[in-house]
């Protein structure tokens, strides 16, 4: 490919779309709260922030999938409302999603042209349709056939196809949401040159991605949102890489303050035994890429990374929710393949997932049904449910991690969130696990509960207890873990322990890929 014109800076450029103070609310709940975007011809603006910042929600405002409830936007100058996704296509904002939607069955052009196919005589002119697909992938660079049939085609080539459907409609923005995800490392390059070539044509393109090397390789300006709100928009050139990771977890340089690890005592006896749980080299697509780890008895192992690190894909692996595609695990120095959560369970592993009210509590149910629900087979007999023993057990576990409930028939869904946490903990103590996997534990509830919580993982775990808990909030991770393993796009980076588990030295470790002393970190 001949290398594109020069693209002038985002400062010279002039502006194509424009967001000020934009307002989402959902059921009392602000999801943007005057947020502010500019962009302008031929930038590549990353957007970035973590789980729950509000990414998704102003991308779905911007190409007309939500309202909004506040604010204004203008596209070239003109203000905008986009009630649908067609009226913001037909208007040149156009979102290529992670997942292909498109029909794999069908060639190319058919995918290119779709729903709007060109017509002659009021059949579809598939001579023009093939001629005219074929004029706009020469112009991109792409040397991929019109006639082909879209399923033959590699992952990144279809996501080309997807790209070029999107130019075809005109596009004068392009939202890309997480476009490498499924690329191998070798096909991200073909993604980067199109990328540049649509620059080249000034068209203006928005940058979902969690990969610092993709960011600071493609995108001229990044716009960092956190719980709602915007932080702030800067040059890529001007902002050091642990600089942006502390936009985005909300840290300033100079707060952070070496931690020490509350839990040294229990790391000291547990550093002299042979590992409860190893995996080696865990891979599954480009989510995981060779994940290495253990857990000892009476050990809290904590697991940082940013938004896509692969840390949920790594406990869902461990846990069989989603298979390893390769690698090893070993649970008490027994091999363990599991395929589903019920070969997990069963030798042993205990998994409290990070959406609560998705995949963890059922509403409609009490607290007793919730608590015993994974106990049910030991408490049944001929199909029908002991309700003495389900009784003894229910008493046993709400008095044990203190339950806060009007009485154990109470439905879950009027507890509190820290309570809600408690029962679905007790929900697996009482099979009596040997490792527990927590995600998030302390995530949507309040700080009294949260310090409940913590005090309660770390008894358990004085126990002999072998816990492995992932955690967004840096403070978590120091206060509560004997080592901490830092991930980044799917591999190990860092392992902390003793003095140099640190907020600093966690943010350094996703940040720069490396691990670096607390006193080092602390010096950067």
């Amino acid at each position: 490919m001949t290398n594109p014109a020069p693209v002038p800076p985002p400062s010279v450029a002039p502006e194509i779309l424009r967001m000020e103070g934009i307002v989402k609310r959902f059921a009392g709940a602000t999801a943007l709260d005057g947020v502010n975007f500019t962009l302008r011809a031929g930038e590549v603006h990353a957007l970035v922030g973590e789980n729950g910042a509000g990414k998704s929600t102003l991308i779905k405002i911007m190409t007309g999938a939500y309202r909004r409830d506040g604010g204004q936007m203008w596209l070239e100058g003109q203000p905008v409302d986009f009630t649908t996704p067609a009226a913001a296509q037909a208007a040149g904002v156009i979102a290529v999603h992670q997942e292909i939607h498109l029909l794999s069955f069908r060639t190319v052009a058919e995918n290119v042209y779709l729903g709007r196919e060109p017509r002659r005589w009021g059949l579809v002119d598939w001579g023009r349709m093939n001629t005219e697909t074929a004029a706009l992938l020469q112009r991109l660079g792409l040397a991929i056939d019109p006639g082909a049939t879209l399923g033959a085609l590699s992952t990144a080539e279809q996501q080309m196809v997807a790209i070029a459907r999107g130019v075809s409609l005109g596009a004068k923005v392009l939202v890309l949401d997480e476009p490498t995800s499924s690329l191998a490392e070798r096909e991200v390059s073909i993604l980067y040159d199109l990328i540049r070539q649509l620059q080249a044509q000034g068209t203006a393109i928005v940058y979902i991605s969690h990969r610092f090397d993709e960011l600071y390789t493609v995108c001229d300006r990044v716009t960092v949102l956190r719980d709602g709100k915007l932080v702030g928009t800067h040059r890529v050139a001007d902002l050091e890489r642990l600089d942006l990771v502390c936009l985005m977890l909300g840290k300033q340089r100079d707060e952070l303050r070496q931690g020490t690890t509350g839990f040294g005592a229990n790391q000291a006896e547990a550093e002299g035994t042979a590992p409860l749980l190893r995996t080696e080299g865990l891979r599954r697509g480009q989510k995981l890429r060779g994940v290495t780890l253990d857990v000892r008895k009476g050990e809290i192992l904590g697991v940082a990374g940013l938004l896509g690190s692969g840390r949920t894909e790594t406990a869902r692996a461990i846990f069989g929710a989603d298979p390893a595609e390769d690698g090893t695990i070993q649970l008490d120095g027994k091999r363990l393949s599991p395929r589903t959560p019920d070969d997990a369970i069963h030798a042993g592993i205990a998994f409290v997932s990070e959406d609560r009210k998705g995949e963890g509590i059922i509403p409609e149910l009490s607290v007793r049904e919730n608590l015993t629900l994974a106990a049910l087979p030991t408490l049944t007999r001929m199909g029908i449910v002991d309700r003495a023993k389900q009784r003894e057990v229910v008493d046993r576990f709400m008095k044990r991690l203190g339950v806060k409930a009007t009485s154990a028939d109470q439905k879950i869904r009027e507890l509190s969130g820290g309570n809600q946490q408690k029962v679905l903990l007790a929900r697996w103590l009482c099979m009596n696990p040997a490792l527990l996997i927590l995600d998030e534990p302390t995530r949507g509830i309040d700080i009294g509960a949260k310090g409940e919580i913590q005090a309660l993982i770390n008894e358990l775990a004085g126990t002999g207890l072998g816990v492995l808990m992932i955690s967004s909030e840096l403070e978590e991770l120091v206060e509560g873990s004997s080592r901490v393993v830092v991930l980044r796009d799917g591999q190990n980076v860092a392992e902390l322990r003793g003095d140099d588990i640190s907020q600093q030295s966690i943010i350094h470790a996703m940040a720069e890929g490396s691990a670096v002393s607390a006193s080092a970190a602390l010096e950067a």
